[in-house]
């Protein structure tokens, strides 16, 4: 579709940090961008940016349809995320949250063009050497999260075939950029202190995906009428090596190279006892060692983007290396993110 100035984007997650991008991108193409946002979200940026807010979330069905009236693109970035924690409280955002937005989206019957945001960790949690959209989504899952990613894409695929949703589904990798809160704070705080340690083998690659180039297939999948109902692996132009990854980080935020490594089946086994104790009793926060953690950490995770290359187009402009000091120099300028 061709966007113009009477088309009204609805981005979901707009707080966050692939949502709050794109919102970011869409004011400055001139666009008319609608926001949905929890009471107690900041939102700072948007207003600043002139974006409407809608007060809500997706367990409120009365501001999903005031958030939908009118919206011919949605782009749905909100999710639960993490990696520990009840399925049920994953479900209930990432499933059942995305069924009652589908729901009011179709019945505000203004709908040109659904961006749903899944991810590639609905893949099975083993090494990939070049995976490509053929390789079906793991069912079992490896966590409340890739679990209810899996569900929640399947329920938008479903919605495509049986209701003509139109429908594109973006699977992007770890992401990464300005405005990250939750794993790259985490992950920078662990390298300054010197309390990162490698899982298995520093050549393994990881699935990096820069917010801006991520952005970019999103509006690739807008534009192009030809995708609906497609599925794309999206991740930076180059897959880079955990330790590329962590020196790239360390060098441009001035830390030190981390050269600790613990073997991937000692790992395996710490996560095993770690996750049982920790179910056993109770405990709300993720173990130091689990199963996604593992997954990041210690396996080879190289995607095929190639389909998203020929047929949507995607042809990322930021390197990995200067995607990262980008990242790192925007985090150095900040006391505290400036979206929540």
């Amino acid at each position: 579709m061709q966007l113009n100035e009477s088309d009204l984007i609805l981005v979901t997650g707009a707080t966050g940090l692939v949502g709050s991008h794109f919102a970011e991108q869409a004011r400055q193409r001139g666009f008319r961008v609608r926001a949905l946002c929890r009471s107690a979200a900041a939102t700072g940026l948007l207003d600043e940016w002139k974006a409407e807010v809608i007060d809500g979330d997706l367990t409120n069905t009365e501001s999903l349809a005031r958030a939908c009236e009118g919206a011919t693109v949605i782009v749905h970035c909100a999710a639960k995320v993490g990696d520990w924690g009840p399925t049920e409280d994953y479900r209930r955002i990432n499933v059942d949250g995305t069924r009652s937005l589908l729901d009011a989206a179709l019945k505000a019957g203004s709908l040109q063009r659904w961006i749903q945001i899944s991810s590639l960790g609905v893949y099975e949690g083993t090494d990939h050497y070049g995976t490509d959209e053929t390789t079906p989504p793991n069912t079992a899952g490896i966590d409340g999260y890739t679990l209810t990613k899996v569900e929640s894409e399947q329920l938008v695929t479903a919605y495509i075939r049986d209701h003509e949703l139109p429908g594109v589904v973006l699977r992007p990798g770890f992401i990464y950029g300005p405005r990250d809160r939750t794993v790259l704070p985490r992950l920078m705080e662990r390298l300054s202190t010197k309390k990162f340690a490698y899982l298995g083998a520093t050549d393994k690659l990881m699935n990096n995906t820069f917010v801006g180039n991520l952005c970019e297939a999103i509006w690739l999948g807008i534009e192009q009428d030809d995708q609906v109902g497609e599925i794309f692996n999206i991740r930076d132009p180059r897959a880079v090596s955990k330790k590329e990854f962590m020196d790239t980080i360390c060098i441009a935020a001035g830390y030190e190279i981390p050269t600790k490594v613990v073997p991937l089946h000692v790992a395996r086994v710490l996560a095993g006892v770690m996750e049982w104790a920790w179910k056993l009793s109770g405990k709300q926060t993720a173990p130091l060692v689990n199963s996604a953690r593992i997954k990041f950490l210690g396996l080879n995770l190289d995607f095929s983007i190639e389909k998203s290359m020929e047929q949507l187009g995607y042809d990322p402009s930021m390197d990995f290396t200067d995607a990262m000091k980008l990242t790192i120099e925007w985090f150095q300028n900040q006391e505290q993110p400036s979206v929540s």
